[in-house]
């Protein structure tokens, strides 16, 4: 039967044992470099009497000097000090003790000494050598003091605060002082950073504060190291709390791979104020880089209103992976005046293309496709304001079901390789016509991928997005630069969230999978959300990301939901059938399809008498029966 011990004692053991027969091994080749080949000579009781004396001696020394505080991943200066410390005891004790016990009978005078430099080179060297096989690199293992001018306690005890450490110690330009780290559990507490401790758990945090407030060492800021995509949300809401009741600020560091790029200066030292969606906790998603690459690279890409908060990430990501030529369009002359430019100053020798146009204009459609002849078109353009669509009804149908098919038939004429559409969680089950809308644009963008023999048609649907123009978050923002109070429509309200990259790499992993051979077509890609989030919370972060407190310093009011509110959003309906994609992060639901020449038909129909002029009522109607789960609040 195998026993198994706890890593932490375990790896102590391990470093103990090592260090035991480095000390034997220490003396018997001290003896041998004194005597030389005359060790043959010796009494094999007078060489073992040595050893076993001089070995014990070591193993309770070691045991005591606090030598397996550090981790040997991390070894540096500090612990080098402290196995000299602890190695000049050992020997000077040896030689005392020996002295009385066996008259150093059999020990030449100057075997202490040697043993000495032995034994030191013995356990420093094996640190640091599995410290540079760990790193693959060799560095600088010592650190030089520099004077922090804000004293931080770590979050973290891991690569990050060993990296972090390091910078901090080596730069004398440093703005911090580090008073101590907090593990995120109980494994490294007590053990060392190269001289720094860990206090304690998270848990411990108000009890370090106030311990280290009575050291004259009171931490003005909380640093957490680690990537907050690793951490889990509730760690993170309890650390925000910890600091709002502390009375200290709550930062992070840069991910690892930007720490590492400049660690000379203090700019590279700086941390990072903590944003919204580093409360969301969201894992990170692994991405099929290659299959993005290979849809975007060397092609021809369309972004439809570009100038949107997704249609500009998307412009941005599209940008990096090198495509042939990008041509973006928005109706908005500002907005495409700001993603142009952004685009032509990060990358000057990139081909592109603004387009001023409105995706309701067939005329314009059809000569932009007709000259740039698109090979991928994303299709982003949209009015997806809630309130605003549900007394705009009209002007909403035009743009988000009938501009979505002319952009949809324009693509199919001139011989896309794809067309993705960007739709939404209200679009399942709606109560407003915003989404009412977007489901009637998915169905015919699922019709269209089931008949289309070449051109593939990908509905990618997600939730709301953290930032973006007109959602909640910059209401909050606004609202809390004047003093509050904050808006929630419901106590119970809940929303999906992710932020405008994460759902921009998605919908390219997405779309990536939806042009490759499979069971894809007529189905929507479904992008995974996480847990839905309570507004009300996420406005108490806000509040308390501020460095104030909720309900205290700043009030949080309800006032009804709007106009085809609904309290909570669903990713699916219950008549879609889930299905596995095989990626990261995506979905597939089998929804409901329609005949594709009827509903082109019926739409068709519907486009010339909503631009002859037909009235809101009407056209409200008309959209109710053509979405039958369409229920207006």
């Amino acid at each position: 039967m195998k026993i198994s011990f706890p890593p932490r004692l375990n790896r102590r053991g391990m470093a103990f044992t090592h260090d035991v027969l480095i000390a034997a091994i220490s003396y018997v080749l001290a003896l041998y470099l004194r005597v030389g080949d005359d060790i043959a000579d010796m009494a094999m009781s007078q060489i073992s009497a040595g050893t076993a004396l001089f070995t014990a001696t070591c193993a309770v020394i070691f045991l005591f000097s606090g030598l397996y505080r550090g981790i040997w991943a991390f070894a540096s200066l500090p612990d080098l000090k402290q196995i000299l410390r602890a190695g000049s005891i050992s020997v000077i004790a040896f030689t005392m003790v020996a002295f009385f016990v066996m008259r150093l009978d059999g020990v030449p005078r100057t075997v202490p000494l040697i043993a000495w430099f032995v034994l030191l080179a013995g356990l420093s060297g094996s640190r640091l050598l599995y410290r540079m096989l760990r790193e693959r690199r060799v560095s600088a293992l010592w650190e030089r003091s520099g004077g922090g001018r804000v004293n931080i306690l770590l979050v973290g005890a891991g690569d990050e605060t060993d990296l972090f450490i390091r910078a901090v110690a080596s730069n004398p330009q440093a703005p911090f002082r580090i008073v101590g780290i907090v593990g995120e559990n109980a494994k490294r507490v007590g053990r060392h950073f190269h001289g720094v401790s860990v206090l304690g758990t998270v848990d411990d945090i108000p009890a370090i504060v106030e311990r280290l407030k009575t050291e004259d060492r009171a931490p003005s800021r909380l640093v957490v190291t680690r990537a907050l995509t690793r951490m889990n949300a509730t760690l993170t809401a309890t650390l925000l709390e910890q600091c709002t009741t502390l009375g200290i600020k709550l930062s992070r560091l840069p991910a690892l791979t930007e720490l590492s790029n400049d660690l000379s200066s203090p700019q590279g030292l700086r941390d990072q104020p903590l944003a919204l969606e580093d409360l969301l906790g969201r894992p990170e998603t692994i991405l099929n880089r290659d299959a993005i690459n290979e849809l975007i690279t060397g092609r021809r890409v369309l972004v439809t209103g570009s100038g949107g908060s997704i249609g500009s990430e998307l412009v941005r990501q599209i940008a990096a992976l090198n495509p042939a030529h990008l041509i973006i369009l928005d109706s908005c002359e500002f907005n495409l005046y700001k993603i142009e430019m952004e685009v032509h100053e990060s990358l000057p020798l990139l081909s592109t293309r603004a387009y001023l146009a409105d995706v309701r204009d067939v005329a314009r459609l059809t000569q932009i496709f007709n000259d740039e002849k698109p090979e991928l078109v994303f299709h982003a353009a949209a009015i997806k304001h809630v309130p605003i669509a549900e007394f705009n009804a009209r002007e909403a149908l035009l743009t988000n079901v009938v501009g979505t098919r002319l952009v949809a038939d324009c693509a199919a004429k001139s011989g896309a390789i794809a067309m993705v559409m960007i739709s939404t969680d209200k679009a399942v089950y709606p109560t407003n016509v915003m989404g009412a809308t977007k489901r009637l644009a998915e169905m015919y963008i699922q019709s269209l991928d089931l008949m289309s023999p070449t051109t593939r048609f990908v509905t990618v649907r997600f939730g709301n997005v953290l930032g973006s123009t007109g959602s909640v978050i910059p209401r909050f923002q606004d609202q809390l630069s004047k003093g509050g109070p904050i808006t929630v429509t419901h106590p119970d309200i809940t929303r999906y969230f992710m932020t405008v990259r994460e759902a921009v790499e998605l919908v390219l992993q997405a779309s990536a999978l939806g042009v490759q051979p499979g069971d894809q077509r007529g189905k929507v890609m479904v992008l995974d959300m996480g847990q839905p989030v309570k507004i009300v919370d996420l406005a108490r972060q806000m509040i308390r990301l501020a460095g104030l407190r909720p309900d205290e310093d700043i009030k949080i009011t309800f006032t009804g939901l709007r106009p085809g509110e609904k309290l909570y959003e669903e990713l699916f309906s219950p008549t879609e059938e889930l299905i596995p994609s095989g990626a990261d992060g995506v979905q597939l639901a089998r929804a409901p399809t329609v005949e594709l020449p009827q509903l082109q038909q019926t739409l068709a129909n519907f486009a010339t008498l909503l631009q002859a002029g037909m009235t809101e009522a009407a056209a409200i109607a008309r959209l109710e029966e053509l979405v039958p789960e369409f229920t207006r609040k």
